[in-house]
């Protein structure tokens, strides 16, 4: 069934669904936005009709005009980027494109996995970890990946991924401090990292799409 336009469901504090976000609108592709709220009376993302659509309970979910369905962040950017070729987010270049998606595939697959939201309410719900100890778990293997990223930064000839525009790199790059920053994480280790990022937050597509401008956005 094809819709009037795309439709994006996310969580304004989920770093996946920013980066959906970020990305929706590098392309330039105007979405409707649907919240997804994760924790208001056990989470949305457990309601029937929406594991209907989306059997992984998670956000974000893109629904394109035609219909199609795609979960999973990355899977999101590639499909954008296989469907509305330009501008591209990522390199030309193989051995570049490459790169931008180690990088990415790390924040993704080796990061994010650690410390998303199911993950921390597990370590304080059944193994009973009090905040501190949470925070800890949180600090110790987000300043671990990010140590691994920022030879990676530190490497980039222009100002950004695809040299002077962001791509997939940063997209996944400025959610995972975010989220860094709300727990406290000590970001003075990777100078690079931090300079791309706050370069990255200055365009205009990560501005629309911060956790803090968004319509679903709660204290």
């Amino acid at each position: 069934m094809r819709n009037q336009q795309p439709i994006l469901y996310g969580y304004w504090r989920s770093s996946a669904a920013y980066r959906a976000r970020i990305a929706v609108n590098l392309k330039g592709v105007e979405v409707e936005h649907r919240s997804v709220h994760l924790v208001h009376d056990g989470g949305d993302q457990h309601r029937a009709e929406y594991r209907q659509m989306n059997p992984q309970g998670l956000v974000p979910l893109f629904v394109d005009d035609d219909g199609t369905q795609v979960s999973q962040s990355l899977a999101i950017v590639e499909y954008l980027d296989e469907t509305r070729p330009e501008p591209a987010l990522l390199p030309r270049e193989p051995a570049d494109r490459a790169q931008a998606r180690s990088f990415a595939q790390h924040i993704a697959s080796e990061i994010h996995p650690l410390n998303n939201l199911r993950v921390l309410q597990y370590l304080g719900g059944e193994l009973g970890l009090d905040d501190a100890t949470k925070r800890a778990w949180y600090q110790h293997w987000v300043t671990l990946g990010l140590a691994a990223l920022e030879p990676q930064a530190a490497a980039l000839q222009g100002a950004f991924s695809l040299g002077e525009r962001p791509g997939l790199l940063e997209l996944c790059l400025v959610p995972q401090l975010y989220n860094a920053r709300r727990y406290e994480c000590d970001l003075s280790a990777y100078p690079f990292l931090v300079a791309l990022d706050a370069r990255a937050r200055e365009h205009e597509a990560f501005r629309r799409a911060a956790p803090e401008v968004q319509p679903d956005t709660t204290p």
